[in-house]
Order: C-alpha cells, then structure tokens, then sequence
C-alpha cells in the first residue's frame, strides 16, 4: 500500500514517522513546495534574529528519511484526480496513491488594495518569506506591519533587532482585542512601545505609494502619510485548500473531516491548519491552527490510515506565545469580554509585566479557563483541574502547585489570593502543596 501525505509540516510529518513506527511495509511518500526538509516554522524569526541557523530548526538529520524509507519529493501539486486517485504537478508528472493524507497548511490572507504587488510588501510565513525579508531590509530605516495578532508582533521584535523603526497599524482599537481582554492587550502594547514599536490603532490602510516599482509610502484612512520602505503584512492566515475548491472534496472555511479526521472521499484523510471538524468538542474551534493539535491529529490519523478507527480528543484549549519579553499561557475557555455568566478575576503586578487572569462559572464556581503573562505555569496539573471542573476556591487555595517558574524566581502566589479575597469577599489561604504529580503518572 502506498500514503501519500501532501504536506511537511508538524501535522504530515507526525503522521509519516507514526505510520512507520507501526508498520515496516507500507511505502510512504510526503509532497512538498516549501522545502525538501521538515523545520520548525515558529523558529523562523530566530534565524532572522542570529540566535540560530536555518539547519538548526530542522529536527532530524537529513538522512532520517532515508533510514526510515520515508521518501520525501519537493514539488507543486496542481490538480488530485480523487477517482482515479492521481495526483498531477505543475511539471506535468504524475503519480498514484492508494491512500491520501492532505496536510496543507495555512497561506497568510493578502492585501485587497491597488498596488499591493509593489516590492517590499510581504508576508512571513514560509522558508521562501524568510530569504525574501532578508533581502527586502537590506538600507531598510522604516517599516510598517498591518495586522494585529502574534505573527505581526514576531515581527516586530524581528524588525527592531535590526535598528529598523516599526509602525504597527492595528485595525481594531487594541492589539489582539479580539482574543485578549482590554487590561492584557495594554500590557503587551506598554512593552512592544518600550521595545520601540508605534502603534496606530482603529486605522486601516486606504493607498500604496510607490516609486520606481517598490513601496514608499502608504497613506491611512485617518488621513497619515508614512515613509513606509518595507510593508509586512500579518493580517492572518487561511487554510491552504484553494487549489481544491473545485473537486469532489467536501469543503467550507476548511476541509471538512469527520472525528476520525476522514474527508467525504474514500482513502482521504485531512489534518492540520487546513481543516474543519464537522462538530468540534466543547470548547474547541472547528479551525484550530496551532502546533500540538497538528501534532497530535498526526498521531491519530497515522492508525486510522492503517486501517483503524480512532477519535481525535485536542482535550481542553491550551495555547503559549511569548510578546517580546512577556511569556503567555492560556487554558481553557478564556474570551476577551466575559458573558453574564461568567465570572472573572484578574492580578496584574504594580511594576512589572505579570498578570494572572481567571474566569469561573457564576452559578457552579468551575472554572473555565485561566492565563497567565509573566508567570510559567504548571500544564499538566491545569489540564488535569480543568478536566474534573475543580472549583475556583481548589485553584485559588493551590496556586503554589501550579507555578512553574524556576527555584528562584520570585512568587506571587500569596498576592493573587488575598487580591482574590478582597475582590469576593472570601477567605482562602494558600495550602502547603503536596506531590500532585505521583496521581497523574499512569502505572
């Protein structure tokens, strides 16, 4: 039996090493435009930065694949023939598959304004984006992102690591105010603006001006003219399916796949930032464009390519980030405006970049999600209280168990309760914590 995978990113590639770790017969093939080689796309602002080299974001030697008998062929897929189960490139080859996975990815949603091919406007999303901004900066003073999510902000501190002057035009009246609450997006702009960064916000681009075929300024809606040399533009992405839109292949926003990450076609799975799951779980989106979910859908579609029926469970909403010098961690259901239902308390630290922020049921007191900006905190035993709806008064009272800074960090555990007690009128103390970690491991 031959698998074909149609994508290298996190999601084929767990699947790849998956199907072989389980089978030593199957011929297994993974297709490529980007890059002949598996790498860690979210380290692609390091290299930029110096801290390392393009080598070093591609987790296994090149001759794993080899060893593994996981052929690897770099080249564009231009039409799947899902009858005959052929798959056409843009060089007129061919191929057949008896099994398909599509693992495509996302592609950065584009500009929709004239001139908007000018040199010097780009995204940063693939290998190809990272060669083109090094030669787009070169004599580079002032730059402009438009967007208002992480990418945008990556590449800010991108940006300002090579001395350039960073404009960033939010469309929204904070930054990620459709993700985070108004006290939170304020402190990631205090320290992107410490770093820096300006920021307009409620502003869109409205002109391109350009001179000589690349960009040199842009002009806003509220009437601004920028010096603008080189343009990134962050304003999300969508899932990589265009090239599909007119086959047999059930699809809306993404493609669509059942619990079992099976399309509507036989021998056809999908997994990654490019699909859509019919009905997702409570508390997940049915497009979840993140790393461990392309992870972990890998891991689950390689047994059910192999014959088997296994349920993706992502489990409870998990997401990190880092701002600048600002470390993020959110769990669970954590809108940036809570419902009448729900309530929220929220520490922020005087002086530094700490906040602590947890939503809770009004009625049942369960709480439903919590995030922390300047604190690490403790995933497993987060994932495990969520999972058994422990109550805001358990998470209040053993704060200490789920802080995971070093030995020596400072703690702010004793703050954050009697903070929280003033706010409920409640008196919790913090309880001396015990080896939770002996009842999550499994004999």
């Amino acid at each position: 039996m031959k698998i074909v995978i149609i994508g290298n990113g996190i999601a084929g590639i767990t699947a790849a090493r998956h199907i072989r770790k389980s089978s030593s017969e199957v011929e297994i093939l993974v297709i490529s435009e980007e890059t002949p080689y598996f790498f860690s796309r979210t380290a692609l602002m390091y290299v930029f930065m110096g801290h390392m080299k393009f080598e070093h974001t591609q987790p296994y030697e090149n001759d794993f694949w080899k060893k593994n008998r996981i052929e690897l062929l770099q080249n564009k897929v231009e039409n799947i023939d899902f009858e005959t189960k052929k798959i056409s490139f843009n060089d007129s080859t061919s191929l057949q598959y008896d099994k398909l996975l599509l693992a495509t990815g996302s592609v950065p949603n584009q500009l929709s304004i004239p001139n908007s091919n000018l040199k010097g406007i780009q995204g940063f999303y693939s290998k190809q984006d990272l060669d083109l901004l090094e030669n787009n900066v070169k004599d580079v003073k002032k730059a402009v992102i438009v967007g208002g999510g992480l990418i945008g902000i990556e590449v800010a501190e991108m940006l300002i690591s090579r001395g350039i002057e960073v404009t960033f035009i939010v469309r929204e009246s904070n930054f990620w105010r459709q993700i985070l609450p108004e006290a939170e997006s304020n402190l990631v702009v205090s320290e992107a603006e410490k770093q820096g960064v300006k920021f307009l916000f409620e502003t869109q681009i409205e002109s391109l001006i350009g001179s000589e075929n690349k960009i040199d300024k842009l002009q806003t809606n509220k009437g601004q003219l920028l010096d603008c040399q080189l343009l990134c533009v962050t304003i999300g992405v969508r899932p990589n399916i265009d090239f599909l839109k007119n086959s047999a292949l059930e699809i809306d926003r993404g493609i669509l796949v059942n619990d079992d990450l099976q399309t509507n076609i036989k021998d056809v799975f999908a997994i990654g930032d490019c699909v859509q799951i019919r009905t997702p779980k409570e508390g997940r989106r049915a497009i979840e464009q993140i790393w461990y979910t392309g992870r972990m859908m890998g891991e689950v579609v390689a047994k059910n390519l192999l014959g088997g029926s296994v349920q993706y469970h992502p489990g409870i909403f998990f997401n990190s980030a880092k701002f600048f010098n600002i470390e993020y961690q959110t769990y669970g259901t954590m809108l940036a405006d809570v419902d009448e239902k729900t309530s929220t308390f929220v520490w922020q630290h005087a002086t530094k970049n700490i906040v602590f922020r947890i939503n809770f049921d009004k009625e049942t007191e369960q709480v439903i999600g919590l995030h922390a900006f300047g604190l690490r905190l403790r995933h497993e035993l987060i994932d495990d209280w969520l999972q058994s709806k422990k109550k805001v008064e358990f998470f209040m009272e053993n704060l200490s168990a789920i802080n995971f800074d070093p030995e020596f960090f400072q703690k702010f555990e004793s703050e954050i309760i009697k903070s929280f007690n003033e706010a409920f009128q409640t008196n919790l103390k913090l309880k001396k914590q015990k080896n939770w970690f002996s009842k999550l491991i499994k004999p």
